[in-house]
């Protein structure tokens, strides 16, 4: 076998294992759902001891684009209280282990439904310290520092890093798309309604004047000479 071939298969090694330790359980969660009138919504995510969580979330349909937010923490601590806002975004820097609660209400609402989109984003510095783990077994096992593992490796877990992060900026980005295409489609609505109206009134008051000087010139009656 050639050198040529031998670093293509150690390329493709790399990779796979690359792929297999940095792309593991997905903590990540995004997710649309209609809030009913008057209603509240809670959701759990459960965190281990010492994780960073980032969570955001905004209204993209429903009467006022508003909601009421809280973030419950796994002893019952209330770390985010918010009322009636369109959008917001919270850091946890150290989460407690167990399951943090995410409620949306729109108790104050009671006509309106809203559509809310909201995602969490778990950074685990678990998952990271165990990858390195296993590199480091995999570079002792096969003897492939020769290689720039290390070097490699770096640069895969950047670019999936970058990767990740274009994923969730494109799941915002999607989000203001059908937030701005509601309100369009409602000022559509109301423009249209409203011009139907007013081109109604305007026939209407053509048409009395039209028959108003008409009555005004139109004489009945006979004069005898």
């Amino acid at each position: 076998m050639t050198s040529s071939a031998q670093l293509y298969l150690m390329g493709c090694l790399i990779l796979t294992v690359g792929l297999a330790l940095d792309m593991g359980p997905n903590q990540n969660m995004e997710f649309t759902f209609m809030l009913p009138t008057g209603g509240t919504e809670c959701f759990y995510q459960t965190t281990t001891t010492g994780d960073t969580m980032e969570i955001e979330y905004q209204v993209i349909a429903g009467s006022g684009l508003d909601v009421g937010f809280a973030l419950i923490s796994p002893s019952g601590q209330r770390v985010v209280s918010e009322f009636r806002t369109s959008d917001g975004i919270h850091m946890v820097d150290r989460t407690e282990f167990g399951d943090y609660r995410l409620c949306f209400d729109n108790s104050f609402s009671k006509m309106s439904e809203k559509m809310v989109f909201f995602k969490v984003v778990i950074n685990s510095q678990d998952n990271t310290s165990g990858g390195q783990e296993e590199w480091i077994d995999f570079t002792v096992t096969e003897s492939v520092a020769d290689y720039r593992i290390e070097e490699i490796r770096r640069t895969m877990d950047s670019v999936y890093r970058h990767l990740e992060k274009t994923r969730q900026v494109q799941a915002v980005l999607r989000a203001f798309e059908a937030r701005d295409r509601y309100l369009l489609e409602d000022n559509l609505w109301r423009v249209s309604f409203w011009s139907c109206l007013n081109l109604m009134v305007m026939l209407g008051v053509a048409v009395t004047q039209t028959y108003t000087l008409r009555r005004l010139f139109d004489n009945t009656k006979r004069v005898c000479t």
